[in-house]
């Protein structure tokens, strides 16, 4: 699923942005409520996931605002108020779920499938390809030149970004943010590691290569994209 999160708190925006990427949801993260309508425009999103109190609008000004602009897809409020009539406007501003903070995140995941079930949205977008090569989002496999190869979930997440940014050099900082989290407590040899063991299932798959760019980061080179 493709989750856009506007959360000011940053503790907590890094927290859920790593926590949805974990389950393998691609998620983008604003800071600001007048930030939200620009990136729906642009971006398909099958889930907003509003803090109430923003800078800018705020979440139940973003919530009707994204209404009005015949977006239909799932929006979650999160928010620190729970009276009745607090859950009432949230509702009636066109949120489709409410979820208090704080939460715990089986619950928040739990919400998400649900309003994923009610709006017969897919829980994972659709496969990517690139040339030949397909990863499938749904259950985390990797097929190329027919073989269907199975992954752990940070080879697949890993596989991911390299893919989604074939031929860029993504830096290694980034990866470790993005596979093990901004607080994760692991070494830079982690990343090395990992790469070795997905290169080492990908030994079948002629025409795709993680290559190291010394001192900066792991691309993705594709010779078969035909």
């Amino acid at each position: 699923m493709k989750i856009l999160l506007a959360e000011d708190d940053e503790k907590l925006g890094k927290l859920i942005v790593h926590m949805l990427r974990k389950e393998c949801h691609t998620t983008d993260w604003v800071q600001n409520g007048d930030e939200v309508e620009v990136f729906v425009e642009q971006g398909d999103y099958d889930l907003v996931i509003l803090d109430w109190m923003l800078p800018g609008k705020n979440g139940d000004q973003v919530c009707k605002a994204l209404r009005s602009l015949d977006y239909h897809k799932g929006i979650l409020m999160l928010t620190a108020k729970g009276t009745l009539q607090d859950r009432v406007e949230g509702l009636d501003a066109g949120a489709d779920d409410y979820l208090m903070k704080p939460f715990e995140f089986a619950e928040l995941f739990a919400r998400i499938r649900s309003i994923a079930r009610r709006a017969q949205i897919p829980i994972s977008e659709e496969t990517i390809r690139v040339g030949t090569f397909e990863l499938n989002m749904n259950n985390h496999t990797f097929k190329g030149h027919g073989k269907l190869l199975s992954l752990t979930v940070k080879e697949y997440q890993l596989l991911e970004i390299l893919m989604r940014n074939r031929g860029c050099t993504i830096p290694r900082e980034t990866l470790l943010t993005r596979i093990w989290g901004f607080d994760g407590e692991v070494s830079s040899n982690s990343l090395d590691v990992l790469v070795k063991l997905t290169r080492k299932k990908l030994e079948g798959t002629p025409g795709l290569a993680i290559q190291n760019i010394r001192g900066v980061g792991y691309k993705l080179e594709v010779a078969d994209v035909l």
